[in-house]
Order: structure tokens, then C-alpha cells, then sequence
């Protein structure tokens, strides 16, 4: 955890947002409230953002202070990737921690639209566990051939980390950053969400099955995890129906609570 807040104004560069822009803080914020309400969140700590539509050297993160119930499309932070504030509406600034993490990923992988980042209790345990994610579920499985990850080296505020975490995370769009939590990435906020929610809910099972001990787990077959990492492959462009139905649920989740 972080206390230090990094703020390097760029004055004068505050304009007016465009559709695409719009658009993307909307779904950034759902994204962000849909955290809040699935539980993903540690207090102010973590840090999901997205790139800006049209400026590829500018992102959108959360203001350090604010829960992520507390985000709207308005109170989001524009940052670009040398860390200057471009737009900082609450005057919080934002995580060093997140800065050094998240524009490190979308200088070297402009692919990835989106980086999700959570510190859950189950994320962090199976970080902390010598073997990872092993393939016990469904839910791993959709993983557990791609997955990448990051030695700890302590609270992410050196910049020259940067190199390792995209060495480390290669071509991946999933991480676990070991003793410290996950990482989700996608090309829209849609497939970024669906593997946090996945990648989450496979830790979950996974500290549930350790549970009984070691000796009584039972990991799928070899040929099973080939399978599934093929059947995965589908998935991988981001706007396959599935994604977009999973992620509509979820909106669809979040604003019956609204209503109510």
C-alpha cells in the first residue's frame, strides 16, 4: 500500500470528452461499482484503469482516496503513461503504485485497453502459495495455460520495476503478482471484467479445495486443461457474445440494485 500521491499537473490540457471518451468512463465506473459490490475491493488500494479512446498515451484511474463505490465517470483521473495529470476533477491525485503498474502495461501493450488490479484475500493467498493457480476447476482451467508471474519486490513505487512486470507479463492479458494480489487486462472493459470475475472465482475454489488438505485434492487430466486452453482460444478478440453477455449481466445486476 502506497501513501505517497503523485501529482504532475499539465495545465491546460483539460478538454471537453468525446462520445468514445464517454463511453469508456461509463463502462470504466460500472466497472468500478461492480468491484465494490462483488467485494473485489481493498479500501482505497487498488487500481483498475482503461485507456482514452483516440489519446493512446492517456489513461483513466481512480483519484487516491476515493472507494470504488464512490466512482463516476466524472471523478475519474486522465493520466498519460509519464505520469503527468492531464484532468484530476477532485484534486486527490492518484496512486504511485498505480501509476507505476498500470502505465507500464499500457506503454508496452497497447493492445490492452483496460488493466484491472485487485488485492482480494483469495487472490492474495493463492499469490502467496508456492504453485500458483492450479488446475482444480472449470474456472483455473481457463487460465492455467496462459497465466503469468511477478515476484514481489515490495510496494510498486520504483519505476524501474516497470520493465520486469512486462517482461514478466509477456503476451498475457493475466497475471498473478506473487505475494501481492491478480491482474486481469482485455481489450475492452467487457473481456478485461470477464477474466477478473473468472481468474477471482478460480482462487476462490481453489483456497475452498486446499481447505481439506493437499493430499484430497484431485487436479484435471492433462488432456481436460488442453482442451479447455483450446475451447478458451475462442474468447481471445474480446468481442465474442459471451463476453458481452457476461458483461451486460453484470450491468444488468448492478442497476436493479440502483432501482431499489
Amino acid at each position: 500500500m502506497s501513501t505517497e500521491i503523485l501529482v504532475r499537473p499539465a495545465p491546460g490540457q483539460h478538454s471537453r470528452w468525446s462520445a468514445e471518451e464517454a463511453r469508456i468512463r461509463r463502462d470504466l465506473s460500472l466497472a468500478y461499482r461492480l468491484a465494490a459490490k462483488l467485494k473485489f475491493t481493498d479500501h482505497i488500494y487498488t487500481h483498475f484503469s482503461a485507456r482514452v479512446p483516440g489519446e493512446e498515451e492517456h489513461f483513466l484511474i481512480n483519484p487516491y482516496g476515493l472507494l470504488f463505490e464512490e466512482i463516476t465517470p466524472e471523478n475519474l483521473t486522465k493520466i498519460d503513461v509519464d505520469g503527468h495529470i492531464i484532468d484530476d476533477p477532485t484534486g486527490l491525485g492518484i496512486n504511485q503504485a498505480g501509476y507505476v503498474i498500470h502505465s507500464a502495461i499500457h506503454r508496452a501493450r497497447p493492445d490492452l485497453k483496460v488493466i484491472l488490479h485487485t488485492h482480494t484475500r483469495d487472490g492474495a493467498a493463492v499469490s502467496a502459495q508456492r504453485d500458483g493457480l492450479l488446475p482444480l476447476s472449470q474456472h483455473a482451467l481457463s487460465f492455467y495455460s496462459r497465466i503469468t508471474y511477478h515476484d514481489y519486490e515490495g510496494v510498486a513505487l520504483d519505476l524501474d520495476e516497470q520493465q520486469r512486470l512486462v517482461r514478466d507479463l509477456g503476451e498475457s492479458d493475466v497475471m498473478i503478482l506473487r505475494n501481492h494480489g491478480l491482474l486481469a487486462a482485455g481489450k475492452n472493459i467487457a473481456q478485461a471484467f470477464r477474466h477478473l470475475h473468472v481468474l477471482e472465482r478460480a482462487c476462490n475454489i481453489q483456497i475452498a479445495a486446499l481447505a481439506g488438505g493437499r493430499d484430497n485434492i484431485l487436479p484435471a487430466p492433462r488432456q481436460a486443461i488442453e482442451k479447455v486452453r483450446e475451447q478458451s482460444a475462442r474468447f481471445s478478440d474480446g468481442n465474442d457474445p459471451v463476453t458481452q453477455k457476461h458483461w451486460d449481466a453484470l450491468v444488468r445486476w448492478l442497476e436493479a440494485d440502483d432501482r431499489h
